[in-house]
């Protein structure tokens, strides 16, 4: 354990020789990860220059004068952004449920192929700015850092010759990650993301599982074909997005085993789930109050997150009244009117410390939308949950946390009353949860090194050592059917043939002689 400490003590504080850092622009829950780990690499010495769109949501270049921010225009606003974000977060919270599975599909097509269009958008800005590309060429830059859900990274990392590192949560049912970073994900057992399936499956929802796998890798390359026409256009030869996408060096996931379900992964793969994650600072003074007076009951922390600023007052009235009947207090987080049902026990804010809430000892329960950053806060403090999914990645999230017996899961449009009540009342009183809950905290903080420390070092890997290919299996260079070896099964079936051809042959040729033989002896001895 001393040894373990000390590498990673060496790992953080050694000295490093300084680099450039390029980091394309993301947005949200990606953007506060990415952050944290640019923060920690300038605290290292690194140089690091964000590329800020001015059409960006989340990231300004008044909030940090550490970074140096690089604007670039683009062809659209900011409110393109909210807009095309807020009908895709309706649709999710309110249509979905009336729609058939095809609908579903053709409906979320829809919004993909939009969401394409206004990220190429991005690409043009930067890509055709003659200035901003002069400026990056002459930036002398070791690595490129960079979330795939915006794409043109990888095109602006293969023109200026730097390696690429990814930062990813995950794609839907991992085809981007399977397609084109050629990690293996066997269906028999790799649940696909975002099909709300666990690694135990049974007959039928293998078959389920297989279908979800082949019906998304269709979908992904019928909307990929307008970025790999992009793609050929800008380099001016050849090329596809998945093949773009499969020379990053490193691909760093935002989970770990305490979140996923085993399953094989490549050297270059690295999990480092619960980067953001830190201790418990002590609450302001009104809150520390509030949270005293909740005595032995202890307290409930509440916040769907920074996306969803309102619900239906339906909606709101109905979560108030289930909250009013528990014992415990409630912090909830919400910038919405006020509900005519608010109990005394809970207390509306509309920002709260959520990290450090979770961390108190006196936190019996997490209400969650079930974001990756939530959930993850939750396992470090040791925190059951009751999900209320709403969009995105939240529901598969859920269902992990749900099969890991730490979780209590609602549909955010048919739970009633009665419903949230009991779901509050199993995870506090039955000590299961919070002895799973324990138990994972247990596994995620049992690690050789800290996610964040994790990050930076294979970061600062990539650039003493000019990339990682030779972390980069040779699969990428293998034709689909020299993969599953098709080639060889046909040509081991082609010798297998001709020898048992042959064989065949030889003994009829045989038998036929030996017959012939016996039949003309026995015709003489008859004449």
């Amino acid at each position: 354990m001393r040894l373990v400490l000390f590498l990673s003590l060496l790992t953080v504080f050694s000295p490093t020789e300084c680099g450039n850092i390029l980091v394309w622009f993301t947005e949200g829950s990606h953007w506060i990860n990415l952050k944290i780990v640019l923060e920690t690499l300038i605290d290292r010495g690194h140089n690091v220059t964000v590329l800020i769109p001015d059409a960006s949501l989340f990231i300004h270049a008044s909030e940090s004068d550490r970074f140096s921010y690089q604007p670039f225009s683009v062809s659209m606003s900011a409110q393109d952004m909210q807009d095309s974000f807020e009908d895709f977060l309706h649709f999710s919270m309110y249509e979905m449920d009336q729609l058939n599975l095809l609908q579903i599909h053709i409906r979320f097509y829809q919004f993909v192929s939009k969401d394409q269009d206004l990220c190429l958008a991005y690409c043009d800005g930067a890509l055709y700015s003659p200035e901003l590309m002069d400026k990056l060429q002459n930036g002398k830059f070791d690595v490129m850092l960079a979330d795939p859900i915006f794409p043109c990274s990888e095109v602006l990392a293969e023109k200026l010759d730097i390696p690429l590192v990814y930062t990813l949560r995950f794609s839907i049912a991992h085809t981007v990650e399977r397609m084109c970073a050629q990690r293996p994900a066997p269906p028999s057992f790799v649940p696909g993301a975002m099909s709300k399936l666990t690694d135990k499956m049974s007959f039928t929802e293998r078959i389920i599982n297989m279908l979800f796998y082949l019906s998304q890798d269709a979908l992904a390359i019928s909307l990929w074909k307008k970025i790999d026409n992009y793609y050929t256009e800008y380099l001016g030869r050849p090329t596809s997005y998945c093949e773009m996408m499969g020379k990053a060096d490193i691909w760093l996931i935002r989970t770990y085993w305490d979140f996923e379900f085993p399953r094989p992964f490549l050297p270059n793969f690295k999990y480092i789930g619960g980067l953001h994650c830190t201790p418990a600072k002590p609450l302001p003074k009104d809150l520390e109050e509030f949270v005293q007076s909740s005595g032995d009951d202890g307290i409930v922390v509440f916040t769907l997150g920074s996306m969803v600023n309102n619900i239906t007052k339906e909606r709101s009235n109905m979560i108030a009244s289930a909250l009013a009947q528990i014992p415990q207090k409630v912090l909830w987080r919400y910038k919405g009117d006020k509900p005519d049902t608010l109990g005394e026990n809970t207390r509306i804010y509309e920002w709260i410390p959520q990290n450090d809430l979770l961390g108190h000892p006196k936190t019996r329960a997490f209400i969650t939308h079930g974001g990756t950053n939530g959930i993850y806060e939750a396992i470090y403090h040791a925190v059951p949950m009751v999900g209320i999914p709403l969009f995105g990645d939240q529901p598969d999230n859920l269902a992990h946390m749900k099969a890991k017996g730490v979780a209590v899961v609602m549909d955010f449009n048919r739970m009633q009353i009665q419903d949230l009540v009991d779901g509050l009342s199993a995870v506090i009183n039955n000590p299961s949860y919070k002895e799973n809950a324990t138990r994972l905290s247990r596994i995620h903080h049992d690690r050789p090194m800290k996610p964040l420390d994790e990050s930076v070092f294979w970061i600062e890997f990539v650039m003493r050592n000019k990339g990682a290919k030779h972390l980069r299996v040779e699969a990428h260079n293998l034709t689909w059917y020299q993969y599953h070896c098709l080639d060889v099964f046909a040509f081991l079936f082609t010798i297998l043939t001709v020898v048992l051809y042959v064989c065949f042959k030889m003994c009829k040729l045989f038998i036929m002689r030996c017959c012939f033989r016996s039949k003309q002896k026995s015709k003489r001895k008859n004449e």
